[in-house]
């Protein structure tokens, strides 16, 4: 973690500027749900009624599937809300993430997750992540945090897991994932993905320096109006960032819960080939690398997890 102190501490002002902002980024734009916060639906019958109140958005959306994004914004942190359907029975979706490591390989498929380790310390699940750049690069240039994976609610009819982190470096802090799950009638499941991070003086300068230069043209899904040619206006800044990576994270659960069968080999195979192609399917937000790289990068990290556990 001091890591992404020193790098902003070596880093001159007049330095390579996109050096500094993708330091800083890489310690802010990966977490969960704002700490401030209650449990999120905490119950199955609040998360029912979402989806009752919600076959409008589910049915009508620019996703072409089931599923709506919200988004907010304060001065110390942004969150994001992805609710879908998903095409697999609860059971299959509680057994496969009330396990950490799991969600090890969930988490793996993002582009700049570039190692994770599920263990136990002090009685305690925790998830060991190593975060990077959207390349190949040595474990011991990442930076790295470690999460508190707890299955807060498991009931026949519900299941809430959580993923907490509550400091980070640079006055980053309350990094959190939530997952909640109820089963439909028809077999399939809706879950509620929420994701969000909190931010202090220095990471919030870093971030307005990347949103004015390099993610000056990065966009969200949220509509924020229409040009003369009726083409959408997507939503940028940082509502737009963390839109992107609820996505990200959104689409990963999905890979891996399509993927179940097979040898671990191929589970991985049709995981990141799945996930890539999901992600292409909003390429204005969310393409960065072309398949083979992407392939190729995911394979050798996936070697190396396997090598340094």
């Amino acid at each position: 973690m001091p890591r992404c102190a020193s790098a902003m501490k070596q880093l001159a002002p007049t330095a390579v500027l996109a050096r500094l902002i993708a330091a800083v980024l890489l310690c802010v734009g990966f977490g969960g749900a704002h700490a401030a916060t209650a449990d999120v639906y905490p119950t199955a019958s609040s998360l029912r009624g979402k989806y009752n109140a919600s076959q409008d958005r589910l049915a009508h959306n620019q996703f072409e599937r089931a599923m709506f994004l919200d988004s907010t914004e304060t001065s110390e942190s942004e969150n994001g809300d992805i609710y879908a359907l998903v095409e697999h029975p609860f059971a299959v979706v509680r057994a496969a993430l009330v396990s950490p490591g799991n969600w090890c390989d969930i988490l793996s498929l993002h582009l700049n997750t570039k190692y994770c380790k599920a263990s136990v310390v002090e009685k305690q699940d925790v998830l060991n992540v190593s975060l990077g750049r959207k390349y190949d690069q040595p474990l011991e240039d990442a930076y790295h945090l470690l999460f508190v994976y707890r299955v807060a609610v498991q009931t026949p009819d519900y299941l809430q897991v959580r993923l907490d982190a509550d400091k980070g470096p640079l006055g980053t802090r309350n990094y959190r994932f939530v997952l909640e799950a109820v089963p439909l009638e028809d077999g399939r499941t809706f879950i509620h993905l929420s994701y969000a991070y909190a931010y202090g003086l220095a990471a919030r300068l870093a971030m307005q320096g990347y949103l004015a230069t390099i993610g000056k043209d990065k966009v969200g899904f949220t509509i924020d109006g229409s040009q003369a040619s009726k083409q959408p206006i997507y939503i940028g800044g940082n509502r737009g960032l963390i839109e992107r990576n609820t996505m990200r994270y959104f689409l990963a659960i999905d890979a891996f819960l399509g993927a179940l069968s097979g040898s671990a080999q191929a589970r991985f195979e049709q995981r990141i080939h799945d996930w890539f192609v999901a992600v292409e399917r909003y390429p204005r937000q969310l393409h960065e690398m072309e398949q083979g790289e992407y392939l190729a990068m995911k394979r050798k990290e996936y070697g190396r997890q396997r090598d340094v556990r």
